[in-house]
């Protein structure tokens, strides 16, 4: 026997229906889509219908859908979503993203849970500790790096979720209290305002500013293209992308660019083997830079890097395509080696560093028309954020996943079944009692009549590799005859196939694995009776109520991050120690004012906001 293959998964988001099946037939092997309530994105959510199609048509490519229900929940919300996790279960989902524990003491249906990435998974003791209590999948922190997530694959057994694409939180995911404390809306609940994007200035205890009005807390977005080999050796085996809010023409394009890196080393390596079915059938050339991007950065994947931060501009940069090198009256002319389009899409940054953006009207050699030129000067470095002959080709995309099958059709005892069979051993037989054949007067004109009508699957999701006709005697069908037995065979493969990969029952079975520490503070996030009740089965016997339950704000402590502002400074305690004398550090804008303390043995900055 062989030594068993690594299934890996690439995990594509999906904000809707049309996004989803987007993501499949760009070769997504797994989506994760929000249902009606409770995911983390509270402006991603859809119907069960829509999730149901969902969910069909990604079991023909033996692809698999998530549901995320991660957001932290109040007593009277348990019922609500318990009775959504068994909805996801009738309709067949694969798995179920949480991240309040008080789920797991309700009465569940023998469904899968993954473990979002907002329960703070970034050690080799909590990731231990899920597995333990059942999740089979769990999604890292995205600060981790390559030798930290090999130091937990060796010490455990569970699925392993990587972000390797989009855009980044600041603070480590399930621990930011920023936006609940500004102005009451949580991101433990879907309800993140996104204060980390906004301008701030910085300030040691001397009153000099090292920073002023700008976007210090905003980073740029996460590309690890380059590192998806060492992932996959460290131990990661799901692939994930972000953007549950991003459009269909963002999920195609970056979807696409990850699987065919993804397909080169499967397809090199014999010990990993693809999780879906199915091959793309596509004239697209992906080009991630070329969709929302505030510039990329592999974040600490490889420890930490200088330049993970964008602090000028929390929007979409695009790519940087040459600088402006005279200015007239009505058009400006560049030195670039990128060739514009009318309607293009340009940003540059004003001589008072405010991003600013023009749309091309008009390109005549070096010479840009814009629609307007609002304080367009000579250096000004141009990027480009919207590349219409791109957006055009994407949006004519008709890209297809197609699989592979074998048709035959034989003569048996008066009876013509016919059979289709494909790569995963998935095997229909037919039989229309009512196709009536006639004596062949031409075989050669007969035979070619029937291979041709059965292979029409140009609308399926079928190929036909190979069609294969075994006749006692010569026979003729009317077109119309077998027109009907293809679309009978059809419907029928699909059924068969998407009953071939409903997910097994995995029924959940609460035990008292235990927890790494005895005590929770409110960065537990416990906030409802039966999550409190978890806990204390695992072993905890001190429990503070999270952010979002306590009548008084719990601590002053809203953000933890591996993002250093003096690091970026380049005033780092661990090189510099003469700055400590210079602490505390302010961060403030007109609204809020916060102080800045830092952990240098764990290598981590925390936002207290003042009082």
């Amino acid at each position: 026997m062989g030594s068993q293959k690594t299934g890996i998964e690439l995990l594509a988001p999906a904000k809707n229906l049309k996004c989803g099946r987007v993501a499949i037939n760009h070769g997504a092997d797994a989506v994760y889509i929000g249902g009606p309530g409770f995911g983390a994105r509270k402006m991603a959510g859809n119907s069960l219908d829509d999730i149901r199609q969902l969910i069909d048509y990604a079991h023909l490519f033996k692809a698999k859908v998530y549901i995320t229900l991660n957001t932290l929940l109040f007593d009277h919300e348990l019922e609500e979503a318990n009775t959504l996790i068994h909805n996801y279960y009738e309709l067949g989902a694969d798995a179920v993203i949480i991240q309040d524990m008080g789920l797991l003491e309700t009465k569940l249906p023998p469904i899968a849970f993954h473990a979002s990435t907002q329960t703070d998974n970034r050690d080799t003791e909590k990731v231990k500790f899920l597995e333990g209590v059942g999740f089979k999948q769990v999604v890292l922190a995205r600060e981790l790096s390559i030798d930290q997530i090999k130091a937990i694959h060796a010490q455990s057994n569970v699925r392993l979720e990587y972000f390797i694409h989009g855009a980044l939180c600041v603070c480590y995911s399930g621990q930011c209290y920023m936006s609940s404390a500004i102005n009451n809306r949580s991101a433990n609940r879907g309800e993140c305002g996104q204060p980390c994007r906004l301008k701030y200035s910085m300030k040691d205890n001397s009153g000099d500013v090292l920073y002023r009005d700008k976007h210090l807390l905003s980073l740029k977005d996460l590309n690890l293209s380059d590192h998806l080999e060492d992932l996959i050796d460290a131990g990661v085996t799901s692939f994930k992308i972000e953007g549950r809010l991003k459009d269909e023409d963002y999920v195609a394009n970056v979807t696409m660019h990850y699987r065919q890196l993804l397909d080169e080393i499967i397809q090199r390596r014999s010990d990993l083997v693809k999780d879906s079915s199915g091959f793309i059938q596509s004239a697209l050339a992906p080009k991630p830079e070329k969709s929302f991007n505030r510039g990329f950065t592999g974040y600490f994947v490889n420890g930490r890097q200088k330049d993970i931060w964008s602090i000028d501009t929390p929007k979409s940069l695009g790519e940087k395509i040459g600088k402006v090198v005279e200015v007239a009256k009505d058009h400006f002319i560049i030195q670039s080696s990128i060739p514009l389009k009318n309607g293009d899409g340009l940003c540059y940054f004003s001589k008072k560093k405010e991003m600013a953006g023009i749309g091309v009207n008009r390109v005549e050699g070096n010479k840009v028309f814009p629609n307007q030129m609002h304080h367009i000067y000579p250096g000004a470095t141009l990027f480009r954020n919207y590349d219409i002959a791109f957006q055009n080709e994407i949006k004519k995309d008709q890209s297809h996943r197609k699989i592979n099958v074998d048709i035959s059709l034989t003569e048996e005892k008066h009876q013509f079944p016919i059979a289709m069979s494909d790569d995963d051993q998935v095997r229909t037989i037919y039989c229309d009692a009512h196709l009536t054949p006639s004596p062949a007067t031409n075989t050669e004109v007969a035979f070619a009549q029937i291979k041709k009508q059965l292979s029409k699957l140009g609308n399926t999701v079928y190929h036909p590799r190979t069609v294969d006709i075994n006749f006692n005697q010569d026979w003729f069908f009317p077109a119309a005859g077998l027109n009907g037995l293809r679309r009978q065979l059809v419907e029928r493969h699909s059924e068969n196939r998407i009953k071939q990969f409903h997910p097994t029952d995995k029924t959940f079975v609460p035990n008292n694995t235990p927890y790494p520490a005895s005590e929770l503070d409110f960065s537990g996030n416990v906030i409802n009776d039966k999550a409190k009740q978890f806990y204390e089965r695992h072993g905890v016997t001190q429990i503070d109520w999270g952010f979002e339950k306590s009548s008084k704000r719990p601590s002053n402590h809203v953000m933890t991050t591996k993002h250093c502002l003096l690091y970026m400074a380049d005033k780092c305690l661990m090189h510099h120690p003469e700055y400590k004398s210079k602490l505390p550090i302010s961060l403030y804008n007109d609204k809020d004012e916060y102080q800045l303390k830092f952990d240098c043995k764990r290598c981590e900055m925390q936002i207290w906001r003042k009082k």
